[in-house]
């Protein structure tokens, strides 16, 4: 049975900084893609950055910049690094992975696993 767990979200004041950790089991995504996505309440789903098994990366727009994604592939593990964090970055953030190596689209229906989600809350 595959996990990804999610940890390091919580309360931040604007301009501050998180990191997120994702440790997944179950499945070795050593050659697949892993990220994260995010969604506000009544918005949709949608991705913040994804990383392939060879570090090449794709971000929104909007977190250009500001985060970074990393990897360990031993590990498998992926981690968010949020910096300069405004208010509109406010959600609730999953762990995404997939099998072969799609992610990279930016398209939710690419990940075949998710997380459970931990809350990211930037204060104004």
């Amino acid at each position: 049975q595959v996990q990804l767990v999610e940890s390091g979200g919580g309360l931040v004041q604007a301009g501050g900084s998180l990191r997120l950790s994702c440790a997944a089991s179950g499945r070795s995504f050593s050659s697949g893609d892993m990220g994260w996505f995010r969604q506000a309440p009544g918005k949709e789903r949608e991705a913040v950055a994804v990383m392939r098994w060879n570090h090449r990366t794709n971000y929104e727009d909007s977190v250009k910049g500001r985060f970074t994604i990393s990897r360990d592939n031993a590990k498998n593990t992926v981690y968010l690094q949020m910096s300069s964090l405004k208010p509109e970055d406010t959600a609730v953030y999953y762990c995404a992975a997939s099998r072969d190596v799609r992610m990279l689209s930016l398209r939710v229906s690419a990940v075949d696993y998710w997380g459970q989600g931990t809350q990211v809350t930037v204060s104004s």
